[in-house]
């Protein structure tokens, strides 16, 4: 089954520095709909080298006069289980980047606490999302319909901190849980119901490096226990798919077109 077919939108860009000003496009945009629909813009945001362009366009005065920061909320898809001081901390790549930059109330931006121990972590991040505005009228099933994920692909699949053969990828009962890949040390993760709740998924991969795996996880056989990223498919949501020219040089052109 084709990624169209799987109503699965591919947009490819020249370079990392259109993928970066699209994807600000379209969390503007985005930004605008929800808050007028729904009062809120309710976001998760990713880790990763990949979306560093994006988060310094969000800075950008283009798109912060763009975008209705005292309606925006952000929350995190996964983190490591570090300070948020820490280099490593996805929490604090976010911040130094935009967060710090644009009129966001403190009180919009609830970042995982990857310092606490993890599991209490992950049960104080679940009770988070279980109230408004993540958790509100248009919620299904008691799960948070989050207005925009935004994702990354790891060069082994993952996506969040989903890792292949994981005990997270079976979890259906929680919405965020701690999981751990091989010598990736503790992670704090969204759960694939709340991932797959969304009203909006974006992707945003860059690189060459991510182009065998970009194809794999499209067009490859379906096999989601050790190609964690291609069990992310919204139930009622969008999935868009945006790469650059070099992230995309394995796809076939049935895929591009």
């Amino acid at each position: 089954m084709s990624a169209a077919s799987r109503g699965v939108a591919i947009e490819v860009m020249p370079d990392a520095a259109a993928v970066a000003r699209r994807a600000a496009e379209l969390f503007a945009a985005a930004a605008q709909e929800a808050a007028a629909a729904r009062g809120a813009f309710t976001v998760a945001l990713s880790g990763g080298d990949a979306p560093r362009p994006f988060y310094a366009m969000l800075a950008h005065q283009l798109f912060t006069q763009k975008i209705p920061w005292r309606r925006v909320y952000l929350y995190w898809g996964d983190e490591r289980c570090v300070p948020p001081d820490s280099d490593q901390s996805n929490y604090g790549m976010a911040h130094e980047l935009f967060i710090r930059h644009v009129p966001i109330p403190d009180d919009n931006v609830h970042r995982m606490r990857g310092e606490d121990d993890p599991e209490e972590a992950a049960r104080a991040y679940e009770r988070l999302l279980s109230q408004p505005p993540a958790l509100a009228a248009h919620s299904q099933a008691d799960l948070p319909v989050l207005d925009f994920v935004h994702l990354g692909l790891g060069p082994d699949g993952h996506t969040a901190s989903l890792f292949p053969h994981s005990p997270a990828l079976a979890v259906e009962d929680r919405l965020v849980v701690v999981n751990e890949g091989q010598g990736t040390g503790k992670r704090l993760t969204l759960t694939y119901p709340v991932l797959n709740a969304a009203r909006r998924v974006l992707f945003i991969v860059t690189g060459a490096a991510k182009a065998g795996m970009v194809a794999e996880v499209l067009e490859g056989l379906r096999a989601p226990d050790a190609i964690p990223a291609q069990a992310v498919s919204p139930v009622h949501g969008s999935l868009t798919w945006l790469l650059d020219e070099a992230a995309a040089g394995e796809l076939s052109g049935a895929a591009r077109s």
